[in-house]
């Protein structure tokens, strides 16, 4: 596997595991119990992954990536035949012993490394603005949600091992950002001159 795959596919990776991943986590059975006063939970992958603006900032990831895969495997498989007859496909070559044109053609896989890190970088700065501006619309219908139910204590239902998650807020929270927000723009912004 080349090393232009591998920065792709560590991206994919990247990005499945990203809460905007639209997978939501699967609770274990509760535990019972009675309900404590006061205490609530939620969960923030939770609202991100199962929220429209989440979802929708998961498609619209999912393509840039494509596309990113798409024109990089292109350029890749372009050069792989380059190298290839300039006989750099198999054995490792001494330095010493390059050509000028080797040393362009390795230049080149250099440079396209270059950029498939540059384009993993961009789309993971995509995916943080999509979660940031999602989680600057929730927090304020979390703490609607919090005072309407008298919470004293909010707590991440992701670490709580059992009990009973009748207080859970999670998904009145998903409802109301539904209702105010249901797609983010997803774009990937232009490296600054000099870069």
């Amino acid at each position: 596997m080349n090393s232009i795959t591998r920065v792709l596919l560590l991206g994919v990776v990247l990005l499945s595991l990203s809460p905007l991943a639209g997978h939501a986590q699967t609770a274990t059975p509760p535990l019972g119990g009675p309900v404590v006063q006061g205490v609530c939970m939620i969960s923030r992958e939770a609202i991100f992954a199962n929220a429209k603006a989440g979802l929708s900032a998961t498609e619209q990831l999912q393509r840039l990536t494509t596309r990113a895969q798409e024109q990089l495997g292109a350029e890749q498989a372009t050069l792989t035949t380059e190298l290839q007859a300039l006989g750099l496909a198999g054995a490792p070559v001494q330095e010493s012993q390059l050509t000028a044109t080797q040393r362009a053609g390795l230049q080149k896989h250099q440079a396209l490394q270059q950029k498939a890190a540059e384009q993993a970088r961009q789309i993971e700065q995509a995916r943080v603005k999509a979660l940031q501006r999602i989680s600057e619309e929730a927090q304020p219908l979390i703490a609607q949600v919090y005072a309407r139910h008298n919470c004293g204590l909010l707590l991440d239902r992701n670490v709580v091992l059992g009990g009973n998650m009748a207080n859970d807020l999670t998904a009145e929270v998903v409802q109301a950002l539904d209702s105010k927000l249901t797609t983010v723009p997803v774009s990937i912004e232009a490296a600054p001159a000099g870069r």
